[in-house]
């Protein structure tokens, strides 16, 4: 598949925006400014982006308690994002959702669920009202290598599969369900192969290739708009900070941690693009001071916002 110049830039504009908002997210927590946890998407970048790239924006998606990635992979602003993370007013869901709960309706994110594998029913509901609505449109539920255990995920595997439901079920096999290793919970190497179940296509790939992964979307979406049903799309990628951030980590070896991080997506994909001509390092690092400042302005943003009234806590309860 021949991508065309802008999108592999926006590809690294997007995987880079997520980096560097996993890591102001990370230092506002240390420094004590986030109340509640926050899941790093780090090193998960290209397999949020290339499905997400490969989505229109009335498209929809839904997320894990580790959706920062999967949000701004859609489309969310970083200063929305910021603000929600610390609970303010001027959040994606005015400070109500914080860190495992945003949804971005205006950018296609039905939102982020802390339980896992509870987001796939709704985005399997959703592909259900396209089907009955006469709708070309589609929707990814994400989740991690543990939501494909959940009985939610097996059963909307198989109602996608018998209405052939305009859906891609992106499953991130980043190896652990909080600190059990797939290894202890699967007797599989492949969880692609679970789509024979269903009668569906299952596709694996290298998660840390953001053009790999795009491609496989493509294909999975272009097969949904059509009206041939769901894909299991399994992104073999790995989580390069703890489950949360300030995890002690003591469930794996550092040099495990260390093996991974010779695969970080982003040195790959970048080097990858200036060694086939893409961009120059002028125009990469030019992608790079934008962001660094846009992060700067979210955090500012963010901090100055003003809290929810008290006063207002029942407010958005009901739609």
């Amino acid at each position: 598949m021949e991508i065309p110049r802008a999108v592999l830039l926006e590809m690294y504009r997007r995987m880079v925006r997520i980096r560097e908002f996993e890591l102001a997210a990370i230092d506002l927590f240390k420094r004590g400014r986030v109340k509640g946890a926050v899941h790093p998407y780090i090193g998960q970048e290209a397999s949020g982006v290339g499905v997400c790239m490969a989505l229109r924006k009335d498209d929809l998606i839904a997320g894990t308690h580790r959706s920062h990635g999967h949000n701004i992979a859609k489309g969310a602003e970083s200063k929305r994002m910021m603000a929600e993370i610390l609970g303010k007013e001027t959040g994606y869901c005015k400070g109500r959702g914080g860190s495992m709960h945003i949804a971005a309706f205006d950018t296609g994110s039905l939102g982020a669920l802390a339980v896992v594998g509870s987001g796939i029913p709704i985005a399997v509901g959703a592909a259900l009202g396209f089907k009955m609505k006469g709708e070309d449109r589609v929707a990814v539920p994400f989740t991690g290598d543990a939501g494909s255990n959940t009985g939610n995920w097996h059963e909307c595997l198989n109602m996608a599969s018998i209405w052939d439901l305009p859906v891609v079920f992106a499953l991130e096999n980043n190896h652990y369900g909080v600190s059990t290793n797939i290894r202890d919970s699967v007797n599989i190497a492949d969880l692609s192969i679970r789509a024979q179940s269903y009668g569906i296509p299952g596709v694996r790939v290298d998660g840390f290739d953001v053009v790999a992964v795009y491609e496989a979307a493509v294909e999975a979406v272009a097969r949904a708009r059509r009206g041939e049903g769901p894909t299991l799309l399994v992104t073999e990628s790995y989580r390069l900070e703890g489950h949360y951030a300030g995890e002690p980590e003591v469930y794996r070896e550092r040099s495990e941690v260390q093996e991974f991080w010779q695969k970080d997506p982003l040195p790959r994909f970048r080097n990858n693009v200036l060694g086939e001509g893409k961009a120059s390092e002028e125009e990469l690092d030019g992608i790079n001071a934008e962001i660094t400042q846009e992060m700067v302005d979210a955090v500012r943003f963010a901090q100055e916002s003003t809290q929810p009234d008290p006063a207002t806590a029942m407010d958005y309860i009901y739609a």
